[in-house]
């Protein structure tokens, strides 16, 4: 992996985090979803316009497909992810939801891009997979209510960011949709999905803004500035470096839920992200 796309995605996985930590902090189901994908929206609008402006790229019906397509598969993703906030703790939910999602989306990559990434890689896609596994084997994370739907929406979590990473690179990387624009028309197709929703259940978005309207505006800034980095590595890098890279974060996510959120077995939690975090190393290197 280059500097410039390990920089891209470091940096990525520290925004990543802060959104899922006011995220969790909001776990606000649909209405969430839809206000913040709103304003970010609005918010980005500006720069998909001078993105359209300046890099004049094409737009035909197969790239129309895959915006799409992206807005699907990350409506999925933040549904998914808020059911599992709405039931576990983030240092357990966000982990396992980050770290499976590489791990699928790896392999796929080999089995159908195929790409060959060297042994180290490979080792240190394996050491970000045993972090995973003892991060959750822990009996003990099962016990409190909800704790194994928890766990459940995490795996689903992290399925769907395996389909939606290699979805994106070839948005990307084949077809040619520059980063910005396929995020924003992410965001714009997700809202356009789950205002019926949002509108049957204007209370609860009222609810919502009313109460988190900072985390809100947060959210909506920080989502797309992170994911546009990580699509911009997904450019000129492999998935198989880039998705199990990202994971990072989850050394930066499991250190704010058990500090910040006071979620408890910290220790514990921390051996199995410090394993991640050596993996990504190894796959930075190799």
């Amino acid at each position: 992996m280059t500097p410039a796309a390990l920089g891209l995605v470091l940096g990525a996985a520290v925004i990543h985090a802060t959104w899922n930590l006011l995220a969790k902090r909001v776990g606000g189901g649909p209405a969430f979803v839809w206000l913040f994908g709103s304003v970010s929206s609005l918010l980005y609008a500006p720069l998909a316009a001078a993105v359209v402006f300046v890099v004049r790229p094409h737009i035909g019906a197969m790239q129309l497909i895959f915006i799409v397509g992206t807005a699907v598969l990350h409506l999925v993703y933040f549904l998914m992810l808020q059911g599992g906030y709405r039931l576990g703790d983030l240092s357990l939910v966000y982990p396992l939801a980050r770290g499976t999602g590489p791990m699928l989306s790896s392999a796929a990559a080999i089995v159908f891009f195929g790409e060959r990434p060297t042994p180290l890689a490979i080792a240190g896609t394996l050491l970000v997979g045993m972090g995973i596994f003892l991060l959750a084997g822990n009996p003990a994370a099962l016990r409190g209510a909800g704790a194994r739907r928890a766990v459940g929406f995490a795996v689903l979590t992290g399925a769907t960011i395996a389909a939606y990473t290699l979805w994106d690179k070839r948005a990307v990387s084949v077809l040619g949709i520059p980063p910005v624009l396929l995020d924003w028309g992410s965001n714009l197709g997700r809202t356009v999905l789950v205002a019926p929703v949002a509108l049957a259940r204007f209370d609860a978005v009222r609810a919502v803004w009313r109460a988190h309207r900072g985390e809100v505006i947060l959210v909506a800034l920080l989502t797309p500035m992170a994911y546009i980095l990580v699509l911009t590595a997904l450019v000129f890098t492999p998935v198989s470096y880039v998705a199990p890279a990202r994971e990072i974060s989850i050394l930066v996510g499991t250190a704010m839920g058990a500090r910040l959120l006071a979620e408890g077995d910290a220790r514990r939690r921390m051996f199995a992200a410090g394993a991640m975090v050596l993996g990504v190393t190894a796959l930075a290197v190799g």
